[in-house]
């Protein structure tokens, strides 16, 4: 027995040193001084919405002592992470906001509360910043033990906010927490086969510390008619009298897009408050663009009632303006509108994933581009202005006279009903059905094929409704998908792996288009387009990409199996699959199409010739030294010099773009 448990533990010693091995990085053969700049707009005078990268946490504040209103927004994203300042230099109560200063790195979890006599208190889990102002944080009062309030949980926790608020009225500050709690939702992979979530859901819950006598106590979780208050996760608590009766009501933000009014029906000093409330106006339920919320109460535009500023997933801030009105005892605020500011970096929401393509024929490449709301966008170049275009403010695109939106819903993502405002768009543009004229294929959250017909001209493209990508499955076969889907694919339909590339090219020279993208397993693979009397059709998938050094990466691009073969881009299930993001170019010049593919920013997959009738994929390392990657990246090339060498543009997790010249340029 000893000498089984001995080589037991030799066993799983040598599996975890091999999987620690395989999780390697196939290092940069370019210089380690990056070379990706982020792409400006070079369009003075342009106005577009304010934001910052993934995620903006808005701190509300007369931050140069003016007598107006600015706004710092917290950025913890990659790679535009940081303290960012939009100054209003207007005075404007609705101001155009400068273009972002960036203070310092980000603050995570900052919190701003106007407490007594209206001072600006900042806070993160468990202390206090008294000098916030002047350094940004570096010192810290300890109010309150931050682990004690997470022992309290079932599972992890991603938001934790502590706000300042005198509770019951007592003339001290007392301290709210609002905290989430992933315990019973779980993550990824809980549908039945009716498409029904079987985890439960997010919670989000707030706790009273008490200020007796300045020792702080913890009193448990808030209550609304005898239950625990449990919003949507993220709760991002407020405290103020918004139905002017005297006493402080509590709005909650969640990770979806609305947020729940609490009336207080108790005393200043004794709360008592209903259950809660979605806020609502003449439109319906108020709901933000996408979710990630993080509302502040704050008087914005000093007309004595509170507002809401809140921020977004995707960087962008709006203000939630009270009307000063309460209806049927709740306050009526008017529906969000998204903070503008001088035009600055190109920006298009959060992981905008960018195709460079001549949409409107006139001889240059735009951008055309989705993004994790599921939006697609136009940003028309518009001449040269230095070394880069001058662009236009990114234009939704629509089909049938509508903006185009995929969005997951209820059980759309495999990652649970959370995931509701995401759509994950990722774009090809080319001719699909031989008309001559360019038009838009995606794949989404779904890893549903669809295109989209041109229906206008070359030069001013109009797109119909979306339709399906055909296949012409096996005979009696059933269309494929990836094991984990609830769903089943309409018939001879392309369902493979969500939020990854459906690249469109003629790779057989035939003159028919066809796709090369991942399929069901994660295998890249080439979809053969053929014609059978006047209908084009896909063939069933082949892979005949193989891997020379390394043949499976996880959807960073690190390597998880160090030997040759058949060419895996993603070996991750549920969640973790897809998420591949990729171009196909003649990067190198030596007339074969290479793979430039998503990792920390991108890397290039040289096509190295073909071997026993597969195409043999070279991976030379990282194109640049610059981490772009949380999550992922999404390369596309452009011609911008017009000098015939494609040059990398990048679509960041970030929604911005980075920009390099191919290195074959400075060598000429």
């Amino acid at each position: 027995m000893k000498h089984k448990r001995i080589i037991g533990i030799a066993l799983l010693a040598s599996a975890s040193l091999l999987a620690f091995t395989l999780k390697k990085e196939i290092k940069a053969k370019q210089s380690e001084e990056p070379q990706l700049k982020l792409l400006k707009y070079n369009n003075p005078g342009l106005v577009v919405d304010l934001g910052v990268g993934l995620w903006a946490w808005p701190v509300p504040v007369d931050w140069d002592g003016d007598g107006d209103m600015d706004l710092l927004v917290s950025c913890p994203d990659k790679p535009f992470n940081g303290l960012w300042l939009f100054e209003n230099k207007s005075g404007d109560k609705i101001p155009v906001f400068e273009k972002p200063v960036k203070l310092g790195p980000a603050v995570k979890n900052i919190q701003i509360s106007y407490t007594n006599g209206g001072k600006a208190r900042y806070t993160t889990p468990g202390v206090e910043l008294p000098n916030f102002k002047t350094d940004l944080g570096k010192k810290k009062t300890k109010l309150f033990p931050a682990d004690s309030i997470l022992k309290d949980l079932k599972g992890r926790n991603r938001f934790n906010q502590w706000k300042f608020v005198d509770y019951d009225a007592d003339g001290d500050d007392d301290i709210i927490v609002g905290i989430d709690d992933w315990g019973d939702y779980g993550w990824d992979n809980a549908y039945n086969k009716q498409g029904v979530w079987t985890n439960g859901p997010l919670r989000g819950f707030l706790y009273l510390i008490e200020n007796n006598n300045g020792k702080y106590e913890n009193k448990g979780r808030l209550q609304a008619e005898g239950k625990a208050i449990d919003v949507y996760g993220a709760p991002s608590p407020n405290f103020a009298d918004f139905d002017g009766d005297g006493d402080l009501d509590i709005i909650c933000g969640e990770f979806l897009d609305k947020m729940t009014y609490f009336e207080n029906i108790g005393t200043k000093t004794q709360p008592k408050y209903t259950k809660g409330r979605y806020l609502k106006n003449e439109s319906g339920i108020i709901k933000m663009d996408l979710e990630m919320i993080l509302p502040t109460a704050v008087d914005w535009d000093g007309d004595g009632d509170i507002d809401l500023v809140v921020g977004d997933e995707d960087g962008r801030v709006a203000l939630i303006e009270h009307t000063g009105k309460v209806k049927d005892g709740m306050p009526v605020f008017k529906s969000p509108f998204y903070f503008k500011q001088k035009a600055d970096n190109v920006k298009f929401g959060a992981l905008a994933t960018p195709v460079g393509v001549d949409w409107d024929n006139d001889g240059d490449d735009d951008i055309i581009t989705g993004n994790s709301a599921g939006y697609i966008s136009f940003i028309e170049n518009l001449g040269m202005n230095g070394q880069t275009p001058k662009w236009a403010a990114p234009k939704l695109l629509e089909s049938e006279g509508k903006v185009i939106r995929i969005q997951a819903g209820d059980n759309g993502s495999i990652q649970g009903p959370a995931e509701a405002k995401w759509g994950y768009t990722t774009v090809a543009v080319a001719d699909w059905d031989g008309d001559g004229l360019k038009d838009m294929i995606i794949n989404s959250i779904f890893g549903e094929v669809l295109w989209y017909k041109n229906i206008g001209t070359a030069k001013a493209p109009k797109l119909g409704k979306a339709q399906n990508v055909k296949v012409k499955w096996e005979t009696g076969a059933k269309p494929h998908k990836p094991a984990w889907n609830w769903w089943d694919p309409k018939p001879q339909t392309l369902v493979t792996q969500w939020r990854t590339t459906p690249f469109v090219v003629d790779w057989n020279k035939d003159k028919l288009n066809d796709i090369v993208m991942l399929d069901t397993g994660g295998y890249l693979t080439f979809f053969e387009r053929f014609k059978q009397g006047t209908e084009l059709w896909l063939k069933p998938g082949k892979r005949i990409f193989d891997g020379v050094h390394y043949s499976a990466y996880d959807q960073k691009h690190l390597v998880k199996d160090s030997i040759p073969g058949a060419l895996k881009l993603n070996n991750g299930n549920f969640g973790q699959s897809g998420r591949r993001k990729f171009t196909l170019i003649d990067w190198d010049g030596d007339g074969s199409l290479d793979i430039v593919a998503n990792s920390k920013n991108a890397s290039f997959l040289k096509n190295a010739g073909t071997k026993q009738g597969k195409i043999q994929i070279e991976d030379k390392g990282y194109l640049d030294a610059l981490v772009l990657a949380g999550h992922d990246t999404s390369p596309t090339t452009v011609d911008w010099n017009k000098d015939g060498i494609p040059d990398l543009l990048i679509g960041a997790e970030d929604g911005h773009f980075y920009y390099m010249l191919n290195p074959r340029t400075k060598k000429k």
